[in-house]
């Protein structure tokens, strides 16, 4: 049995849920969202909110079914409260600034790195060296900080790059004469 399947996705007040066959779409504050989920699992409202099931026995049925109510829960809370990555960069020189609808970063290189906002993502920078990326989808703010950050990642000797708040880089020890 699914440690995480078998608990039941919980539906805030504001948030409308629509379930027809293996289309979940959920509406809320933060706007509207819309996944298919796979044919091996089926999604049903009951009065403590949402209950993903396997449609059968099989392996792959109870593979997809934490699965499913991952991506169930993570839609109802996208439109409720949304998700936030948070990036610093690091490095003399390096910075980032919002100019309209794109994010402008100078990394060292010769010339300025321009990353468009996708729609339904908003980019903020606090201060030069900090970028806030939020949005109601959790996989295009991944997606898109994992963009941002393969501009110029961390390296190991000085530590100099983008990289994610919180994330821990092994330094490394340089050249010995």
């Amino acid at each position: 049995m699914s440690r995480i399947g078998k608990h039941p996705v919980a539906v805030p007040s504001g948030v409308t849920v629509t379930i027809e066959g293996q289309r979940i779409s959920a509406q809320g504050k933060l706007g509207t969202l819309d996944r298919t989920l796979m044919r091996e699992v089926e999604v049903k409202r009951e009065d403590a909110g949402l209950t993903v099931r396997p449609r059968d026995e099989t392996l792959r049925a109870r593979m997809m079914w934490g699965t499913a109510r991952t991506l169930v829960a993570n839609l109802v809370k996208g439109v409720n409260e949304g998700f936030t990555r948070k990036m610093e960069i690091t490095g003399v020189g390096y910075r980032a600034q919002v100019q309209g609808n794109n994010l402008v970063l100078q990394l060292g290189y010769s010339h300025d790195v321009i990353h468009p906002m996708p729609e339904g993502i908003k980019i903020a920078c606090p201060d030069q060296t900090h970028i806030v990326v939020t949005g109601a989808d959790k996989e295009l703010v991944g997606q898109v900080s994992a963009e941002i950050r393969s501009y110029r990642p961390v390296e190991p000797y000085k530590g100099k790059g983008i990289k994610y708040e919180g994330e821990f880089v092994i330094r490394k020890e340089g050249k010995k004469k």
